[in-house]
């Protein structure tokens, strides 16, 4: 055999070598059915089996050490992303740091007993990144935790992702500059679809940033993580599509601490998670006034079942944040804790500024002890501060129809349904069947403008 024979084999063989390493380290898509009364397409989620790992202590991580573990785990997951796919390893033990941005075809993985505790200093969550508030898009201090435009991501793992509280536990308030801030990006968000515009961080503002955002990405997995303490909403896939969140434990009392808030996003599967709030378990959103209107997306085909809710104010909250449309949403088989003091088991709320709509709303087989009101609430002219805060530049009121309950047991509550319709658009299409409240306080039902409501 000749030398240039020979050198040709060795690099054919080192050739293939290399493809065979590189289709080993693939990263797998796994779709999955969810049975659902409306038509539910597969769930397309990240397997990352065949991906290598890289551990942030190989990349300089120590404990204790703010910005060597920071740069480690960013430093890894670029790695990760720039080799195709790849898991990056949180080990055992308490490990400090600031912000996170994920990359596409990276698994964030966070072994039993590590904990990554997030800073509550402001810097660090520097500089401002497209982001949204309540609703609004907007600059504001990145996501503790941020994908953006990101494909093909998880966080997994038995440890646990913590925020300290100090700083935004301040923040909770609603000072002068907090509000004025508000008001300052309600107007431009009305006014103008110039986002860039809208830098929100100042001295002042205190606009708490979420600690987990999904934002334009797509394929997500989260599961069997432990998340505590959040400055803001803690899970939330914005403008997201196939979305899943597995045996994931939440535990958050301060404001705004809702659970999940899947906003603008569609194919999501929530399921046998543990949820402890200060807010609503799970609030359903599409956006705000024109800029829902904007984006032109609605929320919908999404399953939530197999949950348990142990503190908080809904099980399941729609709106009020809902310009973009809300529907095929179904909960299934949860149950709420006895010593759990929810306001409802199903809430929808919106008012004349909104618009979008509400339709194919599920909720079956859940059980639960008392609620401070009752099983089922609509309400149409839900404002909080903003009532006397800002103007109506534009009235859209929110067709809701469709809303069905079967098989849902509750022990205490003042009503079954009130539901506070408007003359111009009434509530439509609401089924009750086999509601049971053992003791109810109140009337049955508090109705204004419905039509087409079924009792059985």
């Amino acid at each position: 055999m000749t030398l240039l024979k020979k050198v040709y084999l060795i690099a054919l063989i080192s050739l293939l070598s290399f493809s065979c390493k590189k289709e080993k380290a693939q990263l797998a898509i796994i779709e999955q059915n969810v049975e659902a009364p409306f038509e539910m397409p597969p769930i397309k989620s990240p397997d990352f089996s065949n991906c290598p790992t890289i551990s942030i202590v190989d990349k300089g991580a120590e404990k204790g050490n703010q910005q060597a573990t920071e740069q480690a785990i960013q430093a890894a997951i670029i790695e990760a992303n720039a080799s195709g796919c790849g898991t990056v390893v949180i080990p055992k033990g308490e490990w400090l740091t600031g912000k996170l941005h994920l990359k596409s075809n990276v698994n964030l993985h966070l072994e039993e007993g590590a904990i990554l505790l997030f800073s509550d200093n402001p810097k660090d969550y520097l500089p401002a990144v497209h982001t949204t508030w309540e609703g609004m898009e907007c600059y504001n201090y990145s996501p503790l935790i941020y994908a953006y435009e990101c494909e093909n991501v998880a966080i997994t793992g038995k440890g646990e992702l913590r925020a300290k509280m100090g700083t935004w536990e301040k923040w909770f308030g609603r000072p002068p500059g907090h509000m004025n801030s508000l008001k300052r990006l309600y107007n431009l968000a009305a006014k103008s679809d110039n986002v860039e515009e809208r830098q929100m961080v100042n001295d002042s503002a205190n606009l708490r940033p979420h600690f987990i955002q999904f934002n334009r990405s797509k394929n997500i997995l989260m599961e069997d993580i432990t998340i505590t303490n959040s400055p803001f909403w803690v899970i939330h896939p914005y403008l997201s599509n196939d979305v899943t969140i597995r045996r994931v434990k939440v535990t958050a009392h301060g404001h705004n601490n809702d659970g999940v808030d899947p906003e603008m996003s569609q194919n999501v599967l929530i399921e046998d998670c543990v949820f402890d709030q200060g807010d609503d378990a799970i609030a359903v959103k599409s956006g705000r006034n024109q800029d829902a209107w904007r984006l032109n997306t609605p929320s919908k085909n999404m399953v939530i079942r197999n949950c348990t809710v142990k503190n908080g104010h809904q099980l399941l909250a729609v709106g009020s944040e809902l310009s973009g449309g809300i529907e095929n949403i179904l909960i299934d088989n949860c149950i709420v804790e006895d010593e759990a003091s929810l306001f409802h088991l199903l809430f929808i709320k919106t008012n004349e500024r909104r618009g979008g709509y509400v339709k194919n709303i599920f909720m079956n087989n859940i059980k639960a002890n008392e609620v401070r009101n009752g099983v089922l609430g609509i309400e149409t002219d839900v404002l909080y501060q903003w009532r006397d805060l800002v103007p109506t530049y534009e009235k859209r009121l929110t067709p809701i129809s469709d809303i069905n309950l079967k098989n849902v047991q509750l022990k205490k509550g003042e009503f079954i349904s009130k539901i506070m319709g408007q003359e111009e658009e009434p509530v439509k299409n609401i089924s009750l069947i086999n509601v049971q409240v053992d003791s109810l306080l109140g009337e049955e039902q508090i109705h204004e403008n419905v039509i087409g409501f079924k009792i059985e």
